[in-house]
């Protein structure tokens, strides 16, 4: 009560009187940092005094002392994004949360070795009080900020599902932001874009129901539309760096790869990789499978700029793999719920021969008909499992037998641009 009367007050104070800039900026500097930037929301004009570059260098040097500061090239990209806050109020919010990184780097040591990942990130999260935004920005200019419905965490990544509030058309939408939301009441409330997408991107419809259709925006993100109106939206989103995403944005985590310090080895780059692999929905697990030792052979295994690896080949029965359950995806819109037939979420890890992460994705995928027989094994219809980025490729081939009511998974290749092996292993493949 006592902060809302003190910020009526500076607001009445700044828009009635005559007192120039200088001096309201000097009544600001005796505010925390909280209240400033609680403040920066209430006018256009303590906006523009709250974001004083000169007070948050004060700011940021009485906590954390002097220091030579030169803007990074990923700050400069969030300067671009939004040039009237102050650099100095970025560095002072972003130093803070690198502080409270700072306690948790040590448990984020503890690497699972069959996926490569840390082994408590969900603890980290949930330690840290991590939790999810979406913004959804209108081509009118109105915006709607929600707050996550549910969230479901697996063994490397974890589903967040919006479904409550959301009354927009999906074609009044121009673009869908991801903020990372650490909400703290002993401090102010910080927020981390880690995705930025535009609809107009082409989408692609995966499913549908009696009352929804689904549509893939990108890898992650799916919207359920009923009759032109948004139903829910599902955010598929991978345990690699998620902890310093969601704490300081995708463009101050973009991991820079550097080539391995032991290159002797002429086939490195194309052998002794490991593969995490899940299918699985909002609330069990489809299939799980930790592969070794994958590999491929120059020339022929290298074909259209990728490189292909085998993990299970269709003429090794031993390697198949039953699928349990159905693969489907559950959804819910307030009251309404239901799931759509054939959709399931795909969680791949795919680790290098110093097993270090390579290739990270999760992502809904969905069953298409084969358009040629694919197994002469078994007596039943085929099926495949496409995904395709310029990151990489996922081929699945499925089988489905009528009498067990089951899917059998009979093939599953990756493939990986051979331009991002050459750059991760100093090599010309």
């Amino acid at each position: 009560m006592e902060l809302s009367l003190n910020l009526y007050f500076l607001e009445k104070v700044a828009v009635s009187s005559s007192l120039p800039s200088e001096i309201l900026v000097k009544i600001l500097s005796y505010l925390d940092p909280s209240s400033l930037f609680c403040l920066s929301h209430v006018s256009r004009l303590l906006h523009q005094l709250s974001n004083d570059d000169v007070l948050w260098q004060k700011i940021y040097t009485s906590e954390f002392g002097s220091r030579n500061w030169k803007l990074k090239t990923s700050e400069k990209w969030v300067e671009a994004e939004d040039c009237s806050t102050s650099r100095w109020k970025r560095l002072y919010f972003k130093s803070m949360a690198g502080q409270e990184m700072n306690k948790w780097r040590k448990p984020l040591k503890d690497i699972n070795p069959y996926t490569g990942l840390p082994r408590q990130t969900e603890w980290a999260l949930r330690s840290l009080n991590v939790s999810w935004e979406l913004t959804l920005c209108e081509r009118l200019g109105q915006e709607h900020t929600l707050e996550r419905s549910q969230a479901h965490f697996f063994e490397s990544s974890v589903i967040v599902h919006w479904s409550d509030g959301i009354h927009v058309k999906f074609h009044h939408i121009s673009t869908i932001q991801l903020h990372g939301v650490r909400k703290d009441p002993r401090s102010t409330n910080w927020r981390s874009l880690i995705l930025k997408l535009d609809t107009g991107s082409p989408s692609l419809v995966i499913g549908k129901d009696k009352l929804i259709k689904v549509l893939l925006l990108q890898p992650g993100v799916v919207v359920g539309v009923w009759r032109n109106q948004v139903a829910f939206i599902m955010i598929s989103l991978h345990f690699h760096k998620l902890v310093e995403k969601s704490l300081l944005g995708s463009p101050a985590w973009c991991p820079v790869e550097l080539p391995p310090e032991d290159d002797a080895d002429p086939e490195l780059g194309l052998h002794g990789y490991s593969l995490h692999f899940v299918l699985h929905n909002t609330g069990t697990e489809i299939m799980s499978g930790h592969f070794q030792q994958l590999y491929c052979h120059k020339g022929a295994q290298i074909q259209r700029g990728l490189v292909e690896l085998k993990v299970i080949q269709r003429s090794n029965l031993s390697q198949h793999r039953s699928l349990s359950g159905s693969i489907r995806l559950p959804w819910r819109h307030e009251d309404m719920k239901g799931a759509v037939e054939n959709c399931c979420i795909m969680s791949l890890t795919l680790l290098d021969e110093f097993q270090k992460p390579f290739w990270c994705v999760s992502t809904p995928i969905h069953i298409t008909v084969a358009k040629t027989a694919l197994s002469c094994d078994y007596s039943g219809h085929d099926f495949q499992m496409l995904y395709r980025t310029a990151d990489g490729e996922v081929k699945m081939l499925l089988v489905w037998l009528e009498e067990q009511k089951q899917f059998f998974l009979t093939g599953l290749t990756v493939c990986v641009p051979v331009a991002k092996v050459n750059k991760r292993f100093s090599r010309e493949y």
